[in-house]
Parts: structure tokens; sequence; C-alpha cells
């Protein structure tokens, strides 16, 4: 089975981490949430405990999620040893996923060269390589990225999807599809 690391930084978006956790974990998937210090505390003033601390290696799993919010995204992004992790990552041919503001430590890991991304309105701005498009959720290869608070869902539902997991079952279980018309 899979198993994914979500990395989080002080300043993170809480739904675009937790979301994600929760959903994977539902999914019968192996997640991780890797904190740069043992409590980290959102952008919203929510404290979470890590599971582990990030001590700078994705040694042994299958994806590395970054959930966006500010200075959240800014803090992963000026993380050098995440910087070389995320290259690694892309080196094995594994899967990279970001979702809202966190696509600009891609950019500066390089993992966005000659891909299609998406983010949070205006973050593009920000960023001079890859192919940004407008949509909820895009998957480039082994690169998944989503907007922001909104699609926390459907991003995390396209991660189990990619994963092998059943996110048609899930999704139908958590009315997500029948609320939603998907």
């Amino acid at each position: 089975m899979a198993k994914v690391a979500v990395i989080l930084a002080n300043g993170f978006e809480e739904i675009e981490a937790l979301t994600v956790v929760d959903v994977l974990r539902r999914g019968d998937i192996t997640c991780d949430m890797l904190s740069v210090e043992s409590e980290v505390t959102g952008s919203h003033g929510i404290t979470v405990k890590g599971d582990r601390l990030w001590d700078g290696s994705l040694e042994g799993y299958d994806m590395v999620v970054l959930p966006g919010g500010m200075p959240g995204a800014a803090n992963l992004r000026d993380d050098e040893t995440l910087m070389a992790a995320l290259q690694n990552m892309k080196e094995q041919e594994k899967w990279i996923a970001a979702i809202c503001a966190a696509p600009i430590a891609l950019e500066r890991a390089g993992i966005l060269e000659g891909k299609s991304f998406t983010c949070y309105d205006g973050v593009e701005k920000e960023i001079a390589s890859g192919r940004y498009l407008k949509e909820t959720v895009v998957v480039d290869g082994k690169l998944i990225t989503s907007r922001g608070p909104s699609t926390a869902l459907a991003f995390a539902y396209e991660l189990l999807h990619q994963l092998g997991g059943d996110s048609d079952k899930l999704a139908t279980a958590m009315l997500y599809k029948d609320v939603f018309g998907v």
C-alpha cells in the first residue's frame, strides 16, 4: 500500500492539510503528518501535533503533499532540505502534490518545468515555469495540484484515486457525490 507524507510548516492552511490526511486515512492509505516542529500552528490558529518531525528525508514515501496557506507555503519554499527532497522525489518518479499557494515551493524546486499546474488565484503570477490552468485539480504525470480551500476534497479524492484507492466509494460514503453532483 502507498505511503504519503504531508509536510506541515507554521502558517499552513488547515483545511487543505487535514482534509488530505483524513481522506487518505479513510481510504486505507498510510499518511503521515511531518511537521517542522513537534507542534505547528496553521494560518487560522489551529495547532496540530505532527506524527513525526520533518527530518529532511522522504525516503520510503510514495507521495509528498504540500498544503498551502500563508506563511506556510513560503516557509515550505524556503526550506532547503525540502527543496532537495522534492528534487529527489522527482528523480525517483514519485508523486508530488501541492494545493493553493504551495506550488511556489514546487517552482523553487524546479518541479513545474514543462508541467501543467493550478494554484490559488493570483499565485500563478509568482511562478515563471510551467503552464497555469485555472481548473479545480490538475494532474500532469506524477504532479497533482489544486486551487485552494474549497477544492481540498476534490484534491484529496484525486490523490486517493491516483494511489489506487477507491475514491468513488469513499466520495459516495462521505456524501460528496450526492451533495456536489459529481
